[in-house]
């Protein structure tokens, strides 16, 4: 763990002036495409109230949070309009009917260029809010990755992530495992990764699931912008 900080700096909440943009609005949901630094939901404190969940419903009262994003990744997020919206869309995500591809960019290159990695995640008691692999008491945590190129200039590799489950920090505790940090890390990045980029360089780039209504399929992409 050489290089690695237990112990997370504090926390400085600065969230980004630009609004999340709507790439999809109907009567039922929005799919929106939030910045890096933007808290999805409040954190504790005045400080932390505004967040992804805040900004949305200065417009849409009834927008109701179904999944998140860390802080730090940008990307696509789904918001159900109403109660009802919100239990089908939990129930479609609950029954991995949402599928979910990220973009990031690690640390080395892969022996292995596409493969799954089956490691139990539970929280790391002493160092909130980091997670750990655990496993005894973890519970199970599943992701498909797969190399899209190597950089032999960095020696970074960009890698496409396919979260099975969705447990908290799974992507970057699992790439943490793997050998293969994600650039930008605060929390799981030895330091010489984690300073390699001026932000976490994981993105939510793709975002399907079928509609709660009419059960049409909706197909959602927004580019990496790194």
């Amino acid at each position: 763990m050489c290089g690695v900080r237990l112990s997370p700096s504090p926390f400085e909440y600065n969230p980004p002036a630009e609004m999340p943009r709507v790439l999809f609005e109907d009567s039922e949901l929005l799919v929106l495409d939030k910045p890096a630094g933007l808290l999805t939901v409040p954190g504790r404190g005045i400080r932390h109230a505004d967040c992804l969940a805040s900004r949305v419903q200065a417009k849409y009262p009834s927008a109701r949070i179904v999944h998140r994003l860390d802080l730090a990744t940008s990307g696509l997020v789904v918001m159900a309009l109403g109660r009802e919206m919100e239990r089908r869309l939990s129930i479609a995500f609950q029954r991995r009917l949402v599928d979910k591809r990220y973009v990031a960019i690690v640390a080395g290159r892969f022996e292995v260029q596409r493969d799954s990695i089956d490691l139990p995640l539970v929280v790391d008691w002493p160092n909130r809010p980091r997670q750990k692999v655990d496993l005894e008491l973890g519970k199970p945590s599943m992701t498909l990755y797969s190399v899209l190129e190597y950089d032999s200039a960095s020696n970074t590799s960009r890698v496409e992530l396919r979260p099975v489950t969705g447990r908290s920090h799974q992507l970057r505790v699992h790439m943490m495992a793997l050998g293969h940090s994600i650039l930008g890390d605060e929390l799981y990045a030895e330091d010489a990764v984690r300073d390699a980029a001026p932000r976490l360089l994981l993105h939510a780039a793709d975002l399907a699931f079928p509609h709660p209504l009419d059960g049409r399929p909706l197909v959602f992409v927004s580019e990496s912008p790194f």
